[in-house]
């Protein structure tokens, strides 16, 4: 994957690359995140990248407990720039937060743009510090018990299931998956959905609108 093409789709927000891909795919499609994933720093932005992931517990403390360093290592042998997805498996998801602002010390400097949590964070104005977006169900000020169970495995996050190596782009409105072999034909998509909705907004706004040239305009397509 090409720098320029991620830099590409990052100029495209959630939506235009979902319509991108709803049209190459066709419908129904589901590649993106539910309401439940929601950008807890929206003022930073937008992140694209590929993603790595991670199932955790919080509190349960009976729990497989793998060694953070192995997933660490894990995480820094793999292409950037890097999304990475925690699902919360504990008996009490969300109880506990499940990434904070010492863990985004680390992921920034193994190339992570971004992360998303099937569960909540804290320390949010560290991680702001850091300039690591956290997409999630919301913030806490603990946790308990931590323990990583497995990384690499496919997770859940927002509904969407997600496998190391998944393209995503992260923006207010949630998390879309783009085809990894697709970028081109979806970067083509984007645009011509961009430039027609373009067009149609100004329709909308334009002195001349009308409920009957509004028909007419969709007999069009």
């Amino acid at each position: 994957m090409l720098s320029e093409q991620i830099a590409a789709l990052k100029r495209y927000d959630s939506a235009t690359i979902f319509n991108a891909v709803a049209l190459r795919l066709g419908l129904p499609n589901l590649d993106y995140t539910d309401h439940t994933i929601r950008s807890l720093m929206p003022d930073m932005g937008l992140v694209a990248g590929f993603a790595v992931t991670a199932e955790v517990t919080t509190n349960d403390e009976d729990s497989t407990a793998l060694e953070w360093i192995d997933y660490y290592d894990y995480l820094g042998s793999q292409q950037g720039p890097l999304i990475a997805v925690f699902q919360d498996l504990d008996t009490n998801a969300g109880r506990g937060a499940c990434f904070g602002d010492g863990m985004a010390r680390v992921h920034k400097r193994l190339g992570v743009e971004g992360v998303i949590v099937e569960g909540t964070a804290r320390d949010l104005v560290g991680i702001r510090q850091v300039g690591l977006p956290v997409w999630g169900w919301g913030a806490v000020p603990g946790h308990g018990v931590f323990n990583m169970n497995r990384f690499g495995a496919p997770v859940t996050a927002g509904r969407l299931r997600i496998h190391s190596g998944d393209l995503l782009l992260a923006d207010t409105d949630g998390v879309v998956r783009i085809p990894t072999d697709q970028v081109d034909d979806v970067l083509q998509l984007a645009e011509e959905v961009r430039t027609r909705e373009a067009a149609l907004f100004d329709f909308y706004e334009s002195e001349t609108f009308s409920l009957q040239k509004m028909r007419a305009r969709q007999q069009q397509y």
